[in-house]
């Protein structure tokens, strides 16, 4: 019996890894159990990149919730639900998605999801602007600081020349804008646009870019951050560019340190480095070019304002105060991310005020008048706790906290902590289990 159960199991196993079909099974902590050959492909991750992660890590759902989450909460099953949603490292996945709970003697264990994977049909053409909705141009990045003007100018030249280009800068500074902004300068405009991101660690990553290229039609081919591909996965990407270097064809990489200390600590191949050097635009950080933060500002609510009505205008001056004396490490990115949660929760405000801005953000810029330094201090003459046993009782301690300070409101609590208001929910509901 033990041999038959055996066998079993490993046709189990095999069936599972060449399924059509993503396969994605969870606990009831919301960590990963399974996760198929097919799953990865769809995501774009490997297992060891989901492996001692919960399902919240990995995955951002925005407005929606995870249906394996559903699924796992409800006792239900999902039938052929579609779920647009991105993964940690960015990438945007549409899958239509078959989710059923996991019961064990009665008791649930864990849920599992089919997925079949729509991406390709969701997507369009050429990919424009997420918040516009429209194809960026050089005219819509704002360049008040004398180094950015550069970068528009440089990039300018380069959209001229049709060579490749390199596009350095730290997260967040707007290298995917520029990319865009390239593509849409060409004479005559390439009829695609493909981003390839390059966080993944799967290894078909360019088999199935090269699937993806139509050879007879007019790209341009945004590389993302190729310093994160292994050495291997560069070299094939390398030599799919040199075949493909003909025509009327744009290429476009980014990374996001110093090429030279790439290259030294073997992180970045030096002869695709030297493919994409012809024009190599360095975009400045935002903590280096403060000039930019009150007109970004400024057209952002403008924005806002044309496309939902908003009625904010402006900021006062103790926030444009904060604005300026903050480093910004997510640059560009960071400082929307943060306009997008303020002016969402607003209603009649009509500038951005200190007490409108989401605790986590206060708390980073050294201005949180709410948290107290005793909140965390180790005692030298009681015993230390686990570690696991120390961040739980912080994490309850701190999400109790700030759901009393915002009147147990968990979107607003939820936005507070930079967190989406699912994984609030989640944390909420596991604190009140283990009670």
């Amino acid at each position: 019996m033990r041999k038959e159960m055996d066998a079993l199991s490993r046709f189990y196993a095999f069936a599972i890894e060449h399924a059509a079909l993503g396969i994605h099974a969870i606990d009831n902590n919301g960590n990963t159990i399974i996760y198929n050959n097919k799953m990865k492909q769809i995501e774009g991750l490997a297992l060891e990149d989901v492996q001692d992660r919960s399902i919240l890590e990995l995955f951002n759902f925005e407005q929606e919730e995870s249906t394996l989450l559903k699924a796992l909460q409800s006792g239900n099953e999902l039938l052929n639900v579609k779920q647009t949603y991105w993964n940690r490292n960015g990438i945007e996945i549409t899958t239509v998605n078959d989710t059923y709970p996991v019961f064990e003697n009665g008791n649930l264990i864990g849920a599992i999801e089919l997925s079949r994977d729509i991406t390709a049909m969701e997507k369009v053409l050429h990919q424009p602007d997420s918040k516009s909705n429209k194809p960026t141009t050089f005219n819509e990045i704002v360049a008040h600081s004398s180094s950015m003007k550069t970068v528009i100018s440089t990039a300018k030249k380069a959209a001229k020349a049709k060579l490749p280009v390199l596009l350095i800068g730290e997260t967040g500074t707007g290298k995917e804008l520029i990319a865009q902004s390239i593509h849409n300068a060409l004479s005559p405009s390439p009829k695609y646009f493909y981003t390839l991101h390059c966080h993944s660690s799967d290894p078909l990553l360019i088999d199935r870019l090269l699937e993806d290229l139509n050879e007879s039609e007019s790209y341009t081919l945004f590389c993302e951050r190729i310093e994160l591909l292994s050495i291997p996965l560069q070299k094939k990407l390398l030599a799919l560019l040199s075949k493909s270097n003909s025509g009327n064809r744009q290429f476009i990489a980014s990374i996001g340190d110093d090429p030279v200390e790439l290259i030294a600590s073997g992180n970045l191949l030096k002869e695709l480095y030297y493919f994409f050097s012809s024009f190599a635009i360095r975009i400045p950080p935002l903590r280096k070019r403060h000039e930019d933060i009150m007109p970004f500002v400024s057209a952002y609510l403008n924005r806002r304002s044309k496309r939902y009505n908003s009625a904010i205008q402006g900021i006062t001056p103790e926030v444009e105060k904060i604005f300026k004396h903050y480093d910004w490490p997510g640059n560009m990115r960071e400082l929307e991310i943060l306009l997008d949660e303020v002016t969402s929760l607003s209603s009649t405000e009509t500038v951005i005020t200190y007490n409108m801005l989401p605790l986590h953000f206060r708390v980073k810029t050294g201005d949180a008048d709410d948290q107290s330094i005793e909140d965390f201090i180790v005692h030298r003459d009681k015993e230390l706790l686990p570690l696991d046993e120390y961040l739980h009782a912080a994490e309850e301690y701190y999400i109790n906290k700030a759901m009393k300070l915002h009147d147990d409101n968990v979107t607003k609590t939820a936005n507070a902590l930079g967190m989406s208001r699912q994984s609030l929910q989640y944390r909420l509901r596991k604190i009140k289990n283990e009670r």
